[in-house]
């Protein structure tokens, strides 16, 4: 695999949605500019990414095996780069969990953190020392707004997205020194195969081990809530993947990076008050008393996504 004076680029999690779409993106650059080497547990399932990539494939797009649950693999894949150079990586591979918590074992919530944040934290261990050696790197880690914003049964998730934003946050002012930048990018909803496929599981499955107030809940109240915010507000994965290019472009890209503009004011309600009541009233608003209002809303919210509101921000102060 060549490199002619391209910058080589590591993405993971590439067999479909958000990571396939990086990789395609970056992969037809049309100063070809990028080396990208997407990478996926099961080299099995690389014909999407494959056909998606047509004739880029092996000339600025590469596929590799990588697992980021595996020390091994992860060492492996990167040990058979030139000379273990990557210029940007991209820590996208995660997998979700949601339901009543009470219901949820153990083991698959190792699992959830196994991936989601142990992943990440095996492959930035990975391939800092080489990039602080250089002086030189930029990583970009695929987050959640859920890292930022918990959200009633996805408490797992969400935890294990805090816990990457927060490992993030303190390793980010330990690279400037050494002119490496890690960014976050923290989507809401994606219109993906993967997530409409847990949603519509979710209404199927018995909770035997939960209160029927809960399993109400979570049946009536907030599945067809997601439902709702998934199909009316949800982005795709080649808007996510049109973010990260920006990231990867931008001279001083920002730490956070939320490619939903819906969610600064939500954010903004919960670093309005540090007691946290408000923005824990505001959620419990939405999914239980508000429930027929946000039927109405959603069109709207939406329709506003598309205007103004493109251009907020929101300030701390």
């Amino acid at each position: 695999m060549e490199r002619h004076g391209q910058k080589v680029v590591l993405i993971t999690g590439c067999s479909s949605g958000i990571g396939l779409r990086i990789a395609v993106m970056l992969a037809e650059d049309e100063k070809q500019r990028y080396h990208v080497i997407a990478t996926m547990r099961d080299l099995k399932r690389k014909d999407n990414l494959v056909k998606a990539a047509g004739d880029l494939y092996s000339k600025t797009l590469f596929v590799a095996e990588l697992d980021v649950c595996s020390d091994e693999s992860v060492k492996q894949c990167i040990n058979s780069i030139k000379d273990r150079h990557i210029d940007i990586l991209i820590s996208n591979a995660g997998i979700g969990l949601v339901g009543p918590v009470e219901s949820i074992p153990m083991d698959e919530m190792n699992n959830v953190f196994e991936t989601n944040f142990y992943g990440s934290v095996r492959l930035i261990k990975e391939v800092m020392p080489d990039m602080k050696n250089r002086r030189a790197g930029r990583i970009i880690v695929i987050s959640s707004v859920m890292g930022l914003q918990g959200v009633a049964f996805n408490e797992v998730y969400a935890a294990s997205k805090f816990a990457l934003e927060g490992f993030c946050e303190g390793l980010a002012a330990q690279l400037l020194s050494f002119n490496v930048t890690l960014s976050m990018l923290e989507p809401g909803p994606v219109h993906t195969e993967f997530e409409l496929k847990m949603i519509q599981g979710m209404k199927e499955k018995e909770w035997p081990s939960v209160d029927p107030d809960t399993v109400n809940y979570f049946r009536n109240f907030y599945l067809p809530g997601a439902v709702d915010i998934f199909e009316i507000l949800g982005q795709t994965p080649d808007h996510i993947a049109k973010r990260t290019m920006s990231v990867i472009e931008a001279s001083n890209p920002h730490f956070h990076n939320l490619t939903n503009p819906l969610y600064s004011p939500i954010l903004a309600l919960k670093y309005a008050d540090e007691t946290g009541c408000l923005s824990v009233q505001a959620f419990y608003c939405m999914l239980f008393t508000l429930r027929p209002l946000m039927n109405v809303g959603m069109p709207v919210l939406k329709y506003l996504t598309f205007g103004f509101m493109r251009k907020w921000r929101i300030s701390p102060n």
